[in-house]
């Protein structure tokens, strides 16, 4: 919106052109979204606990969570709205890339929003159950598949990138669609498993969330991508507002979320921070950059699949509890220590990745 208004405005002043730049909506966008956490964010948490939204701990966790429970939860909203409102005001909304992460934020925020108002306002443990859960992803994340395949305009938007080697890529085909409805399905249910700890899910969130929108700028830009040997795709440069909104509103939220939380991000927010994560990856060709800079979603995922199988086929546990984070918990670290070290983890994960786009 703000990109239409500087137009008709240049008619009296060309300084208003400035707002053209992708660089400066991105810096807007991102103090916007900060901004709206900040200030709704307060309400929203008085309006939760007036409600008795809180969250239910697990009686087999930690002991130390015991005290967490009736903690305010699906403050993941708070993030969506904010970042909704941010985007909308600082993107170009007539580029396609735009409306698929707005959509699939949208589609995963909504079930998760089903899945944490059965758990707490209506009492059911168990939410939306795993079958429905599954399958309401499955239909957002193929219909996204399809219209990104249906609209790609070279086959560079439909090949796989592998990082760290120049000029290497696999053209997917048709392939395309089951793997986009897997990266985006399963990084938003690794968030999901990774938000356990005050503000553990956020900040790595918001790390992998500002290394995609640098991937997503020199993507987009001629000029970067064939000094840097990548494939250039028009538009989705315009995804870096969208990635500044998600930092701007993560770090909002973190404010209220740090140890000890004031509010809980619930289903809400962490399906759809993880498939908005997903798609963006998709949309710059970073699939498998994301798999690694988003290495701490990827361990806490393997923890419980292991655990599962372990315990499954021999009756015997790997980890002390899974996800990862509660077996270092039981080990006797603090929730802080853990929580700070997985960030630790993550920013060198994010180097390792933004390496990539030199690297090759």
């Amino acid at each position: 919106m703000m990109l239409l208004l500087s137009e008709w405005l240049m008619q009296f002043n060309a300084g208003f052109g400035v707002i053209q730049y992708i660089t400066l909506r991105a810096i807007f966008a991102a103090l916007t979204s900060l901004v709206a956490c900040l200030v709704f964010g307060p309400v929203m948490i008085r309006w939760l606990q007036a409600a008795s939204i809180g969250q239910s701990v697990r009686e087999d966790g930690p002991s130390s969570h015991l005290s967490k429970a009736g903690t305010p939860t699906m403050g993941g909203a708070m993030i969506l709205v904010a970042v909704g409102i941010s985007a909308l005001l600082w993107s170009d909304l007539s580029v396609r890339h735009v409306w698929v992460v707005l959509f699939v934020t949208a589609a995963f925020g909504a079930i998760g929003w089903v899945d944490d108002y059965r758990k707490v306002l209506l009492k059911n443990s168990d939410g939306l159950s795993a079958s429905s859960k599954y399958f309401w992803q499955s239909v957002a994340a193929f219909l996204a598949a399809i219209f990104i395949y249906m609209n790609a305009r070279s086959s560079a938007e439909i090949s796989l990138l592998v990082p760290y080697v120049k000029d290497v890529s696999i053209y997917l085909g048709w392939v395309f669609i089951p793997f986009t409805y897997f990266v985006i399905v399963g990084t938003s249910n690794a968030v999901n498993l990774t938000d356990g700890l005050d503000g553990l899910a956020i900040m790595p969130s918001v790390m992998v969330a500002a290394a995609l929108g640098l991937f997503a700028y020199v993507t987009g830009n001629s000029v970067f991508s064939d000094y840097l040997g990548i494939p250039g795709i028009t538009g989705v440069g315009e995804l870096t507002v969208f990635c500044s909104s998600l930092v701007g509103a993560g770090l909002g939220f973190l404010w209220f979320n740090t140890y000890p939380a004031q509010v809980f991000m619930g289903d809400v927010g962490a399906l759809a921070i993880g498939a908005a994560l997903g798609v963006i990856a998709v949309l710059v060709r970073q699939e498998l950059v994301l798999f690694i800079m988003g290495g701490v979603f990827v361990m806490e995922t393997v923890s419980v699949f292991l655990q599962v199988a372990s315990f499954k086929l021999t009756g015997k546990r790997i980890f002390r509890m899974a996800p990862l984070h509660h077996h270092f918990e039981l080990k006797g670290w603090p929730e802080p220590r853990v929580i700070v070290r997985f960030w630790i983890i993550t920013f060198v994960l994010v180097l390792v990745g933004l390496a990539s786009l030199k690297i090759r």
